[in-house]
């Protein structure tokens, strides 16, 4: 019994050191670590920062009157364009912001 478990030893001890053999052989092939002059640096301005802006979609064409509805096939990718407004669109008091928020809702 002990002659088996002193195999199985050896076995796992041979196991652990060819995975640090095989991990040094993945190690030596990777390519070597940046010097500190191929670091990435800031701009010369300096950092960059965020831009807040509200931003307005194109209008969906009106239909004329008498006449059929447009298929979304028919619609162009509506973009958006700066809003000419710089004041941020607020929820209305009392109300979360989203259908099943968990809020009171507005009152």
């Amino acid at each position: 019994m002990s002659l088996v478990l002193f195999i199985v030893a050896v076995g796992v001890l041979a196991l652990l050191a060819g995975g640090f053999w095989m991990n040094s052989r993945v190690k030596y092939r990777e390519s070597p670590r940046p010097r500190p002059d191929e670091q990435p640096t800031l701009p010369p301005e300096g950092p960059v920062h965020e831009v807040r802006e509200n931003r307005e979609s194109q209008e969906v064409p009106q239909m004329p009157k008498g006449g059929r509805p447009l298929t979304p096939y028919e619609l162009s990718n509506m973009d958006t364009r700066p809003s000419a407004s710089k004041e941020r669109p607020r929820w209305s008091k009392g109300s979360s912001g989203s259908f099943g928020g968990g809020g009171l809702g507005a009152h």
